[in-house]
């Protein structure tokens, strides 16, 4: 009998816990539109609570709560600032630009996922009526593109202060920010406590199935409710993904360490190995990219390659590849990736 597939592309292909399912089967439920599901108020209220923000808003996904806030800070030909490795820019389909009539303003991504503080501050726009008027900064942690790295509460403040001097908004996408509490081991709170706002995912590292939870101040979620609505994403009976969401916010987070240390590992595992670009030293949390030199194929071949001995990467452009490490990949899953890759490169 073959072993399972160790699926390394992302957290997102993690499959619900024993718990969920069982929390979910159970749920008590009721109209969501109306307000009168218990089960979602109560996620929405604890996933504030944990984030230091006054309400929350339950949303199909990352990149809906991304918009929807994107929406409820900007009106039309406004401009939001963020970085040009961002996923809101490179990963959510042009969304705000499409729907909400956004004007994005990248700014140059650093390797560490920081945006420089002075290019921020140089890419407002100054009050003349040929620019759009500068609303919102837009910042992500942990960064995907940049590796899992993640922003530290003096990076967040220094940001605000920004925002503060020209009267912005700042958004925060925290997709992963419960990965990026427990690296710099400090309460999630204090790094979403200089944004206004914050998304993040339930159905990542978190292991649900689905959802995301948007958090800001009330008049604000408010807002971003009727933008959910615009979006289609009005759900009825919503308590049994958000069962799911209460269960992974109760039992999930103090375990993403493990998957930290599984991420180091595997890097150190194929750094290593011929015709593999990659610094372990950058791995901060549970996303490892690394570079394939020319010599060694292109990446699409190495992903087909790791496939056929039951491990799945994903390749992100050019010569670079992803691996991400969940509850689902165990030490040992990581050795035997980390052999599956040697046994193509050395040509075992």
């Amino acid at each position: 009998m073959h072993a399972a597939p160790i699926d390394l592309r992302s957290d997102t292909v993690t499959r619900p816990t024993p718990a969920m399912r069982a929390a979910m089967a159970a749920a008590e439920v009721g109209d969501d539109v109306f307000g009168e599901d218990p089960t979602v108020n109560r996620l929405e209220a604890m996933a504030a609570e944990r984030v230091g923000k006054a309400a929350g808003l339950l949303v199909a996904s990352g990149t809906q709560g991304n918009l929807a806030a994107l929406l409820a800070h900007c009106g039309r030909g406004d401009e939001v600032i963020l970085g040009d490795q961002s996923h809101t820019f490179v990963y959510e389909a042009g969304g705000s630009a499409a729907v909400g009539g956004i004007h994005p303003r990248p700014v140059a991504t650093e390797a560490d996922g920081t945006l420089d503080v002075a290019a921020v501050e140089a890419a407002v726009r100054p009050d003349n009526v040929h620019f759009p008027p500068t609303r919102l900064v837009c910042l992500e942690n942990t960064h995907n593109r940049c590796g899992g790295a993640v922003l530290g509460p003096a990076y967040m403040a220094a940001v605000r202060g920004v925002a503060d001097r020209h009267g912005l908004a700042v958004h925060l996408d925290g997709a992963r920010l419960f990965n990026a509490a427990a690296a710099l081991g400090v309460p999630v709170g204090d790094l979403a406590r200089d944004a206004d706002s914050v998304t993040f995912c339930l159905s990542k590292g978190l292991a649900a199935p689905i959802g995301s939870v948007l958090c800001g101040p009330r008049d604000f979620v408010d807002r971003a409710r009727r933008a959910r609505k615009l979006l289609g994403g009005g759900m009825r009976q919503a308590g049994v993904i958000a069962a799911a969401g209460i269960v992974a916010l109760e039992t999930m987070a103090d375990r993403l360490a493990d998957d930290h240390a599984n991420a180091r590992r595997l890097a150190e595992g194929l750094a290593d190995l011929p015709g593999i670009v990659l610094d372990p030293g950058r791995v901060a949390t549970n996303i490892v990219i690394f570079a394939l030199r020319p010599e060694a194929g292109s990446p699409d071949q190495l992903v087909a390659a790791v496939a056929a001995r039951g491990v799945r990467v994903l390749a992100i452009g050019g010569p670079r590849l992803r691996a991400v490490t969940h509850y689902e990949v165990s030490a040992g899953d990581v050795e035997r990736a980390i052999g599956a890759f040697a046994a193509v490169l050395r040509g075992g």
